[in-house]
Order: C-alpha cells, then structure tokens, then sequence
C-alpha cells in the first residue's frame, strides 16, 4: 500500500468560463470626447460586490424562546437591525396547532375530572 495521498476529481472535468469577444458595435465605435462628468465606462467586473457572510453574521443573533401556550421551545434567527425573525422553527403554524391540541387535552381532561367528582357525589 502506498504512503502518498492524492485527491482526485470526481465526475466530468469543469469548463473553464468562455471570455466573450468585445461586440463589433463597441469595436467599431467613434470615441468621443466627453468630460469626465459626462461620460460612461464599462463596471469593473472585478470589483463586484460579494456576499460577506462575517458582516450577515454580525446582524444576526439566535434566541431560544419558550412557548407556554404550544409547550415547546421555538429556535429563531433575529435580524439585529429590524428586530423582525429571519427563521423560526418550529414555525408559526406548528405553534398554533400544538396550543390548540393542547388546549383540547387540557378541556378534555378537565370534563373527565369534573364528570368523575360527579359520579362521587
């Protein structure tokens, strides 16, 4: 058995993005000469902004809350500067039926205890 180790590729090599040539309306155009006020230059594609995640983390904060009506923990992901939940789990709607659900056990319980002081008296 060798000692080297090697990472190989898995699946069909990746092609390297074609560079489009310059159309021939831009090749054949007139300069000009505008001031610099006035004039338009083509964005530097390298210089796009790019999603900083370390600077989306920074705004972002995670709370536990728990629920009393649903009897459960909530997780959500809060957005720092508006205050307003990113992501919430369980969501609302679980939330709603599990309060709901237990609020039917809970009335269900309560006839079950009254109708057996009944059946005592």
């Amino acid at each position: 058995m060798g000692t080297d180790f090697s990472i190989k590729p898995v699946g069909a090599p990746v092609a390297a993005p074609a560079v489009a040539p310059a159309p021939s309306a831009a090749v054949d155009a007139v300069a000009t000469q505008l001031p610099p006020s006035q004039s338009v230059t083509a964005a530097d594609v390298s210089a796009r902004v790019r999603n900083q995640p370390q600077a989306l983390s920074d705004t972002l904060s995670h709370q536990v809350i728990v629920d009393r009506d649903a009897a459960s923990m909530v997780y959500q992901v809060v957005d720092n500067r508006t205050s307003l939940v990113v992501k919430q789990f369980p969501d609302e709607a679980m939330l709603r039926r599990r309060a709901y659900f237990r609020t039917l056990d809970m009335v269900k319980a309560e006839r079950q205890q009254s109708m057996a002081t009944d059946r005592r008296a």
